[in-house]
This record gives C-alpha cells, sequence and structure tokens, in this order.
C-alpha cells in the first residue's frame, strides 16, 4: 500500500460543509489500486443503506445482513469488474439485489421441495383469521405483512423504485443515478407503482 492511499483516515471523511472528500468513484479507483481503507470507507457508507433494501425483499433481517455481507464480498474480491462508466451506487446495488433475487427464488425451489414430500394425508394446519379486537401489536405486524406481500407482488422495476423512494426515503435524483433511468421515468414509476400497490393491497384484504 503506498503512502497516500494510507493516509484516508488521517483526515476527515467529510469537509467543512459536510460534503465527502471523496466519492465513491473516487473510493473504489483507489481501493483498485490497493488501499484497503477505501474499501472500509466504502462499507461504511453503503452498508446500512443496503441492509434496508434488501430487507424489503427477503423480509428478514438477519438474513438481510447476510446478504449485504456477501455483497460486500463481492465488492472486495470483484472490484476490478467495477468501471466509471456507471455510478458505484448502481454497481452495488445491483449486486444486492440480484443476490436478494436469487435467495428469493432459492425459496421458492425449497418451497416446493418441502410440499412434493407431503404426504396426501398429512393433515395442514389452519392458521385462526386476524380479529378486529386483536392486539395493537398483532394488527401491526399483521398490516406490515400486508404491505411487504403487496410490494412482492410489484414488478421488479416498480418495486425498486418504491423501495428507495417510500422506504429508504432516497431523492428522486438519488434514485435516478442508481437504477440509471431518467428522472421522469424514475417519477413515473413510482407513481405507478404507488397506484398498483393500493390496487395489491384492497386485493390481499378481501
Amino acid at each position: 500500500m503506498n503512502q497516500s492511499s494510507s493516509n484516508l483516515y488521517t483526515m476527515p471523511s467529510v469537509d467543512e460543509s459536510g460534503k465527502f472528500i471523496y466519492t465513491d468513484e473516487e473510493l473504489i479507483g483507489r481501493f483498485q489500486n490497493g488501499d484497503e481503507n477505501a474499501y472500509v470507507e466504502l462499507v461504511r457508507r453503503y452498508k446500512d443503506r443496503l441492509i434496508n433494501f434488501v430487507f424489503q425483499y427477503v423480509s428478514d433481517y438477519e438474513q438481510a445482513e447476510d446478504i449485504v455481507q456477501d455483497t460486500m464480498i463481492k465488492l472486495y474480491i470483484k472490484k476490478h469488474y467495477y468501471k466509471e462508466i456507471a455510478k458505484f451506487s448502481t454497481w452495488i446495488y445491483t449486486i444486492a439485489k440480484n443476490l436478494a433475487n436469487t435467495e428469493l427464488r432459492k425459496r421458492k425451489r425449497r418451497k416446493i421441495t418441502q410440499l412434493s414430500h407431503m404426504s396426501r394425508g398429512e393433515k395442514q394446519i389452519e392458521l385462526p383469521a386476524i380479529q378486529p379486537d386483536t392486539g395493537q401489536e398483532v394488527q401491526n405486524e399483521y398490516a406490515h405483512k400486508l404491505i411487504g406481500n403487496a410490494i412482492q407482488q410489484l414488478p421488479e422495476h416498480f418495486k425498486t423504485v418504491l423501495i428507495m423512494r417510500d422506504i429508504q426515503e432516497l431523492s428522486y435524483d438519488e434514485i435516478s443515478n442508481i437504477v440509471d433511468v431518467p428522472l421522469g421515468t424514475v417519477k413515473s414509476r413510482i407513481n405507478r407503482a404507488r397506484i398498483q400497490l393500493q390496487s395489491e393491497l384492497q386485493e390481499l384484504r378481501k
């Protein structure tokens, strides 16, 4: 590691105005040139954001953490795959999203396998319906599951932007940069996703 790269943490990571001294793209460039501290800074910037993002796909916090850990491992071992023709945020979010979708496909295969091994005479457990007088905590959990299920029903290009905007509260500009589509397209997809989400929620409540 050269002397300049080893000094990343001898100075503040933000300037007096609160802006990052290094852009994401500068950090990945430094990491590609052997600066391990640049990798640590990228992990610090993106870990929590990616966990929140992935959680909306898998609905399991520990699993979201595992997927993000795998994402950071891929960042480490495949750092030279990144080319500065796209923003780093687009690249890292895409890795995390692909790993989340891989996990969802595995779940579906496991579920199909489990069903195929059930004997015909096995009695299935019937879950009781949620009653109006159930405790508030249970009602909130039920509502959360309804929303999560409805989000999962959205097309991929709608689901991604909706999660980023309404759950992660990213700006339209940030989302546009991450998914690499024009700002107007992002706004249109979010509006259409919200409309479809409302429709899905109505169906799930029936």
